[in-house]
């Protein structure tokens, strides 16, 4: 089945970047210029996916009328014709559907996708959280889409953590069944150490068949007392195949301070309008 619909969960309350994100929502930082939740709906309609799911909450409005038309702007950047700057106001096409609904409260991850149930119906959808960036010219979750076509299952990207950081995500366990693609026995939900079953651990990409809804259902709190996706997904491990994916390409967190930062160092690196000087500025900071 094509997977045409994409959900974007972003209603949590990015506490880590308080005072920031007071009033703004996290999702909305910017990575030099363009806000970090436009790279994520960039990549699901590069990926083909043309009807767009975000999950906001309270304070998140600005994320609506980013992606609203800004009728008045674009007229008047057409009359002084700054194309450059108009192209980055068209970037997603009038073809594509963004819808919102809000968790209305903070259940955790399972449950921000359960907030979907209606709009995706039975359909194969994407999830992408809205706080993570992955950059390659193959967009993530194209690579996701790929590898459902291939084993008729759910799948999920992963990559390798370090051990300090084991604790931040849902760890898989499971079996090499090809070169970087896994037959998942179970997730464990941000595990210490010692107790974590490999050391490759969820990115926020997925592509999920509409059964895990029902499993959604049934789920209880787990980890933080919420509902986690990483628990229906064990549950769904044990009905049917699912698979991870080491995903090619490069991530970004951008919950993360300082990865944070290092996303926008590397994306102004890659400016010719920006490049040249900042080495510069780099190299007499060290």
């Amino acid at each position: 089945m094509d997977c045409k619909k994409a959900v974007i969960p972003a209603a949590g309350f990015g506490t880590r970047f308080l005072p920031a994100t007071k009033v703004q929502p996290k999702e909305m930082l910017p990575i030099v210029d363009k806000p970090t939740i436009q790279f994520v709906v960039e990549e699901a309609v590069n990926s083909g996916i043309d009807d767009i799911l975000i999950i906001t909450g309270k304070s998140k409005r600005a994320i609506e009328d980013h992606f609203d038309k800004a009728f008045e702007l674009e007229a008047r950047l057409k009359r002084a014709e700054q194309k450059e700057l108009l192209k980055h106001l068209e970037n997603i096409p009038d073809s594509v559907d963004i819808h919102y609904i809000r968790q209305k409260e903070q259940k955790g991850l399972g449950h921000a996708i359960l907030c979907a149930e209606k709009h995706v119906g039975s359909e194969t959808f994407a999830v992408l959280l809205g706080d993570t960036v992955v950059e390659n010219h193959v967009p993530c979750t194209k690579q996701l889409m790929k590898m459902h076509s291939k084993y008729d299952a759910s799948v999920i990207a992963v990559e390798e953590v370090s051990k300090e950081k084991l604790q931040r995500y849902g760890i898989i366990s499971g079996k090499e069944v090809e070169g970087g693609v896994y037959k998942i026995d179970k997730i464990v939900e941000k595990p210490k150490p010692e107790n974590a079953p490999s050391n490759l651990g969820a990115i926020g990409r997925y592509v999920l068949d509409a059964e895990i809804f029902d499993l959604l259902h049934d789920t209880k709190p787990g980890v933080g007392n919420e509902i986690q996706l990483s628990d229906a997904l064990t549950s769904l491990c044990e009905k049917r195949d699912m698979y991870a994916a080491k995903f090619d390409g490069r991530r970004y967190d951008i919950g993360n301070k300082l990865d944070y930062i290092k996303a926008i160092i590397e994306f102004a690196l890659r400016r010719e309008d920006m490049q040249p000087e900042l080495k510069d500025y780099i190299k007499t900071l060290l």
